[in-house]
């Protein structure tokens, strides 16, 4: 079968490297997404793939933009230290608004500790990998047609996708 809209696509790998090769993230066990611009693949990925069938190996470069954006200084945010619970360290991550917009569920971001001192906590709202060109490689294992379910849901139900509701 080839991979077309509406067709869960079971990669048995991938894996994302920067500009100097190394692995920034790679599968540990198979992924499976709705293919067709449901989100569950950069869309640069998914037009590469496109027409393809088990067994094909994909190996794509992709610039900042065609996968988690320009780095945006904006996204940087210094917050006051009692904002936050006592045990607060680099790494942890938090959800909040954008700052300067009124909160709305739509519009909450995620935010990573990138500095705690004993006033201030500063926190990044960018995805760790935006600013970064980046290597995708993947190798399709498996092709199928999604289900009504899937297709209602807009994602992947079973092996390698989501389980319940």
């Amino acid at each position: 079968m080839l991979i077309e809209k509406d067709t869960v696509v079971s990669l048995q790998y991938y894996k994302l490297s920067n500009s100097v090769g190394e692995i920034v993230e790679e599968s540990t066990s198979p992924v499976s997404y709705l293919h067709g611009g449901y989100g569950g693949m950069f869309p640069i990925v998914e037009a590469a793939l496109q027409g393809k069938e088990a067994g094909y190996r994909l190996s794509i470069a992709m610039e900042p933009e065609e996968t988690f954006g320009e780095y945006d200084s904006e996204l940087i945010r210094i917050e006051p230290r009692n904002a936050f619970p006592d045990t607060v360290e680099v790494g942890m991550q938090f959800e909040g608004g954008v700052e300067g917009e009124e909160e709305n569920s739509e519009d909450m971001m995620i935010y990573t500790v990138t500095d705690v001192t004993e006033d201030i906590v500063v926190v990044d709202g960018n995805h760790p990998l935006a600013g970064m060109a980046l290597q995708f490689e993947c190798t399709v294992m498996e092709v199928r047609s999604a289900t009504s379910d899937e297709l209602s849901h807009g994602h992947v139900h079973g092996p390698h996708g989501h389980h319940d509701h």
